[in-house]
């Protein structure tokens, strides 16, 4: 579904819902197809989300009639968006670039790889590093009231998935204040200026955001953040160079 970006202005409001109709049932069957790959795969992505608890001695038990079944549901409609997550996010490029000037594409092409890459490092980080310490907390701090500890596979599930989705999106600061930058609303001085503001507002959101209270998780949650924030001063300072190298050769061309 691509159309031609000088057309996208002129197009009648009925045309554009008709393409944004278009877009989201293309989405949703791409994210059926692949939610019945993902049935196929769900006994091997539990075994992956598994494997922290499991590493912890914690048993994960059935507690309800319905539960098992539920939870291979919900792997499945997981492993099915990202899986389809090529599909959904061309599908959202064909119906919004059209309309966005030629510098706005440039940011959004820019912006996406990058932004893809640092949830998955997010994601990677939080479920290697973050999540095994974190079980051995909550399962442990407690163990000399509690002497066998045991989780419910649906809560396990929850658990997980907020704790993953939680780091992914914590780990988008960067794009955020480059863009930022990029646009001219803020600059790298700005920020720079501002590291202990930024730092506490970093705090306070790591306190809220965190999936556990416990104070080793929200540090392991606050230091990547804070790098992150440096490195965007950093790379903000890159990026304004080159730009006014490029309007220099620009001038003197």
């Amino acid at each position: 579904m691509r159309r031609k970006a000088g057309k996208s202005a002129d197009m009648p409001l009925w045309d554009h819902l008709k393409a944004l109709r278009k877009a989201l049932l293309v989405s949703v069957y791409a994210v059926a197809a692949g939610a019945l790959g993902g049935w196929a795969l769900s006994g091997r992505v539990f075994k992956i989300l598994a494997a922290p608890v499991e590493a912890a001695g914690i048993p994960l038990i059935s507690i309800g009639v319905m539960e098992q079944l539920l939870v291979k549901l919900k792997l499945s409609l997981i492993t099915g968006v990202i899986i389809a997550a090529p599909v959904v996010i061309w599908q959202l490029w064909s119906f919004i670039l059209p309309a966005l000037t030629k510098s706005e594409k440039k940011t959004v092409y820019l912006v996406t790889l990058p932004s893809i890459t640092l949830f998955a490092g997010g994601v990677a980080f939080a479920f290697l590093v973050v999540l095994p310490l974190c079980l051995k907390f909550l399962f442990f701090i407690g163990s000399d009231v509690v002497d066998t500890a045991q989780s419910a596979i649906g809560d396990y599930l929850g658990f997980v998935t907020t704790f993953l989705l939680t780091f992914g999106c914590v780990f988008q600061l960067p794009i955020v204040l480059l863009t930022l930058i990029r646009l001219d609303i803020i600059s790298p001085a700005a920020l720079g200026k501002y590291r202990k503001y930024a730092f506490f507002i970093i705090v306070v959101v790591a306190v809220i955001l965190s999936p556990t209270p416990d104070l080793a998780t929200q540090a392991l949650m606050i230091t990547p953040m804070y790098l992150l924030y440096e490195i965007s001063i950093w790379l903000g300072y890159l990026f304004l160079r080159r730009r006014r190298r490029r309007l220099a050769r620009e001038e003197s061309g």
